[in-house]
């Protein structure tokens, strides 16, 4: 069940829309095509806008449909109705194409586009973001976990083409079918882990410590805040973290519940050293400039990290993604700004929940800084 918006949109001459004889008969040529999808359709209101002019129609069945003309040459056509959950559309999509299309050629438009029907206020929300604020539509069909806790909203819904995924205040984190994730951020093949002693920062889906420990570290410590996380994952994403999660200890692993942040000033002072620091919290933000509260977590995160580092270890973290240029170049002048001076590379994958190529980091200590540390 969900609100249904049918979008579509024409640009034409901008002297036909302020030519009020030609508004007229655009707004009648307009009425006569949607009633051939929609019966009993009346004006009921319009009026001018500073920028052109609005004029809504209704019909049975509590279909409403607003024609806005902008000055500038673009009209557009919103058809907004309530869809039930066995109810037919009331606009089928081949409809919405053959009513574009018609229009189209009677309005001589120069281009026209339509939408399918965006799903509004439904109880599964098909609607997730991309790095840079794009608008992407899942398969999702079925919500397996919902809850808040102190730190984060969670959920864990099931997409047809995904498999289940981990989903953290409306972002998309990981899905099944993100295993390219997980091994470009450790960069398999590449980094021998046998016999390394590794902390994770976070990581409470327990994918990226499951596929480590294939690896034969040494010992792995992994500080998760968000216990609850850890929980949702272990019932309905083992196919991704194993009983990594179930075990929460063992030989070559602990994972710890608690502030990230307190346990490496807690290692710090003890004087312990890691091959290998993963930051898997947050994303690079997306900003104009690299200020405020994440900004500075991700600086504080980094000049700890490589206090917790041997000298010839490295820091490997996740950026964002390909299609955010400005927010990975000013993490790459945070690393400039590190002393001891660090040297870093990075490569990308695309990444299948995320529907689109990411960034990963790899950071160590410069030669000559090695030395001194």
């Amino acid at each position: 069940m969900s609100a249904n918006s049918v979008l579509l949109d024409f640009s034409l001459d901008p002297t036909r829309i302020n030519d009020e004889v030609s508004r007229k008969d655009i707004v009648k040529l307009c009425k006569e095509h949607l009633e051939k999808y929609i019966s009993g359709l009346k004006i009921t209101y319009d009026m001018l806008t500073e920028d052109g002019y609005l004029c809504m129609l209704n019909a049975p069945g509590a279909v409403i449909t607003t024609i806005r003309f902008f000055s500038q040459g673009l009209i557009t056509i919103n058809i907004e109705y309530y869809r039930g959950e066995c109810e037919a559309p009331k606009i089928s999509f081949e409809q919405i194409k053959s009513l574009e299309n018609n229009l189209r050629l009677k309005l001589e438009a120069k281009r026209s586009k339509h939408l399918p029907p965006i799903k509004r206020g439904s109880n599964i929300d098909v609607y997730l973001t991309s790095s840079d604020e794009r608008v992407i539509e899942y398969d999702i069909d079925k919500v397996l976990y919902d809850k808040r806790s102190d730190f984060q909203k969670i959920q864990i819904v099931h997409s047809k083409s995904l498999g289940n995924m981990l989903v953290l205040d409306e972002l998309q984190n990981i899905a099944e079918a993100d295993l390219i994730y997980t091994e470009t951020l450790m960069r398999r093949g590449v980094e021998n882990y046998k016999d390394k002693e590794i902390c994770i920062l976070g990581g409470g889906d327990g994918a990226l410590l499951y596929e480590l420990l294939k690896e034969e570290p040494k010992h792995v410590v992994m500080l998760e805040i968000d216990d609850l996380v850890m929980a949702a994952c272990n019932k309905y994403m083992n196919s991704i973290c194993g009983d990594v999660l179930e075990k929460r200890k063992s030989d070559n692993y602990e994972i710890v519940v608690g502030d990230c942040m307190m346990y490496l000033n807690k290692f710090i002072k003890e004087g312990r050293k890691f091959d290998y620091v993963f930051g898997d919290l947050t994303d690079i933000p997306i900003s104009d400039t690299p200020t405020g509260e994440i900004w500075d977590f991700i600086r504080v995160i980094l000049e700890s990290s490589f206090k917790v580092l041997k000298p010839s270890g490295k820091f490997m973290t996740h950026g964002n993604g390909v299609s955010c240029p400005e927010s990975l170049q000013m993490y790459e002048e945070q690393l400039d700004k590190l002393s001891p001076k660090v040297n870093y590379t990075k490569c990308s994958a695309f990444v299948p929940s995320f529907m689109e190529e990411w960034v990963f980091y790899q950071v160590q200590y410069a030669p000559d800084a090695a030395t001194s540390v």
